[in-house]
């Protein structure tokens, strides 16, 4: 079956951090990490709703600049969460340019930024037509795992430590939904826009006996929802995404990890540093190749990629993977 997530990594494994998750049928997209992202498409850039930055150290926040830049002068609002500090370094990241000419734009472009703290979390509103000054009306909230909840999927996040906090981050669909593409043809239905409003009434969970209108090739059908859904549709469970990097190899640290990450269909595990410099990677705050594949495998995580492996490797992504997947195999 076609997952309806589709990831994948924006740059190599020696380059800046960046998850591009796009939604199948649908015109969206969501982003772990924000590190260059020139290799990005403007038309795929213009699908991001929701970003997610693990924490701001240059290599996972660079892009930012490229996709305000994109954003500006469009309608759209773009959902921005980072760790403790971030919003700080979001109105530094607008302070930094002269805005006179923002009141000129007809489209509203707003960025709602959401910091993620140990007890709470913190929301600012910032309007591109108010020069991007902050609102000074924050909202807060008492921390919990999820940063955002929607019928079809849910992100969840774990603080963890590199020096500074660092976000874990998980992306679950509900449930996983493919349409028989036989049984569209036996209706005499077509795919097209109404599949993904099918889709999000079973979501919702709208009562079986709800009537849906749908073109057909010469006039409207009418179904109900539970009798359209019991021709066309095979309900699996969800898909899963894990996304860690950057931290600390520890015991609460992998803790976490496993509690956010376990059951993974695809786990996203910087592999930092070869096993024989496991020093270095501690006092940098980082993974080996052995311990990501280790984590990884404590996650019973169905498919591990390994990557943000150190430039001092150039050349030998083989042999960096290659001992991941072995401490991943539990083979080492």
């Amino acid at each position: 079956m076609r997952p309806s997530l589709l990831p994948r990594l924006v740059n190599g494994p020696f380059e800046d951090p960046a998850l591009f998750i796009r939604f199948l049928f649908e015109n969206r997209a969501i982003m772990f990490d924000l590190g260059d992202i020139h290799a990005l498409s403007t038309r795929d850039i213009l699908k991001l709703t929701h970003v997610f930055v693990t924490h701001t150290h240059m290599d996972h926040f660079a892009g930012f600049d490229r996709l305000l830049r994109i954003f500006l002068g469009r309608e759209k609002q773009l959902h921005l969460f980072g760790p403790q500090g971030f919003i700080r370094n979001i109105e530094g990241k607008l302070g930094g340019y002269q805005w006179n000419l923002a009141e000129n734009f007809t489209n509203s472009f707003s960025i709602i930024a959401t910091e993620v703290r140990a007890n709470h979390q913190v929301s600012m509103t910032y309007h591109c037509q108010d020069r991007f000054l902050p609102t000074r009306e924050s909202s807060e909230i008492p921390f919990e795992s999820r940063l955002l909840q929607e019928p079809s999927f849910t992100v969840s996040t774990a603080i963890l430590d590199h020096r500074i906090p660092c976000l874990a981050l998980s992306v679950k669909e509900n449930f996983h939904i493919n349409i028989k593409n036989d049984a569209l043809k036996a209706l005499g239905l077509k795919p097209g826009p109404w599949i993904q409003t099918f889709k999000q009434a079973l979501f919702e969970n709208k009562p079986p006996e709800t009537i849906l209108d749908i073109p057909s090739a010469e006039t409207m059908q009418r179904f109900s929802l539970g009798a359209l859904g019991d021709k066309i549709a095979i309900i699996t469970p969800g898909q899963k995404i894990s996304y860690v990097t950057d931290i600390l190899y520890s015991s609460a640290n992998v803790d976490k990890i496993v509690a956010i990450a376990k059951e993974s269909d695809q786990l996203y595990i910087e592999a930092a540093f070869m096993a024989v410099d496991r020093d270095v990677a501690l006092q940098k705050y980082h993974l080996t190749t052995k311990q990501a594949g280790e984590i990884a495998a404590l996650c019973n995580a169905k498919k591990m990629v390994p990557f943000h492996y150190s430039p001092r490797y150039t050349g030998h992504a083989h042999q960096m993977e290659s001992e991941t997947i072995r401490a991943f195999n539990g083979t080492t």
